[in-house]
């Protein structure tokens, strides 16, 4: 029997990148995954992508345009996934932007689009699920934040203060929902191989790999298999942790 036999599990920027990873992970693992994206660009025919990839692993997929940092929009996909799944158990706050400069030069509206998208984003989604999972006394909810958001980084007070956020709002919650059977942890990556990093330059990817141990950069499925390993019945003891996938990059 797989892990997340009969399990249904809603992942927030599932068209790429840890995302996409994600949504593979858990269906190959017997969940049926909805997911949300952004429809600009080419996230449409990349979400398309990952439902038929998920059909073919014989789960049900279901891909939601939408913006995560939307209050009201969050509710209605919860909604829109427990009409068309049947339920909901698994929610993974994955959706994050980055708008880097430093602070003299950041913009209010850099400032602002990094905070909605990376904090309020996860809040949203979790005021969303609280109440189905409230309801029925089970639920898990993981959390991305970034080694960042425990350190800092030159350039990124937006993406760090964002993650930081995704942090203290994880134990938070933990704390709040842990009577009803709900864990919440939060894993904290370092550098992942992902369409955001490949953005970056040679000299901030060299930097990088000096500070890692292991010596190279990670992959989604990484980070997807921690995942699945947290909502899964094997790690139902683990809750308001936090959980650096980073070769070692911290130390």
């Amino acid at each position: 029997m797989t892990l997340l036999e009969k399990r249904i599990a809603l992942v927030t920027g599932g068209s790429l990148g840890i995302g996409k990873a994600t949504v593979l992970a858990l269906a190959s693992e017997g969940a049926d995954v909805a997911f949300t994206y952004l429809g600009f660009r080419k996230h449409q025919a990349e979400a398309n992508e990952v439902v038929g990839s998920v059909k073919g692993l014989g789960r049900r997929c279901l891909a939601i345009e939408s913006d995560v940092s939307g209050f009201k929009e969050a509710e209605d996909v919860v909604r829109h996934v427990m009409a068309e799944l049947g339920g909901l158990h698994i929610l993974v706050n994955n959706a994050g932007i980055t708008r880097d400069g430093v602070v003299w030069k950041m913009e209010e509206e850099e400032w602002d689009t990094v905070i909605d998208v990376n904090l309020k984003g996860c809040f949203n989604y979790i005021r969303a699920v609280s109440p189905v999972f409230r309801q029925q006394k089970h639920g898990n909810i993981i959390n991305i934040a970034s080694i960042n958001g425990m350190r800092g980084k030159f350039g990124q007070a937006n993406y760090a203060a964002s993650k930081a956020g995704v942090i203290g709002l994880t134990k938070t919650i933990a704390k709040e929902l842990g009577r009803y059977n709900v864990n919440v942890n939060v894993i904290a990556p370092g550098m992942i191989e992902t369409d955001m990093t490949e953005q970056l330059t040679d000299e901030v990817k060299q930097q990088a790999r000096s500070e890692i141990v292991l010596g190279r950069f990670g992959k989604p499925e990484d980070v997807a298999g921690l995942i699945v390993y947290l909502v899964s019945e094997k790690a139902q003891f683990i809750t308001g942790e936090v959980i650096k996938i980073d070769g070692g990059q911290y130390i």
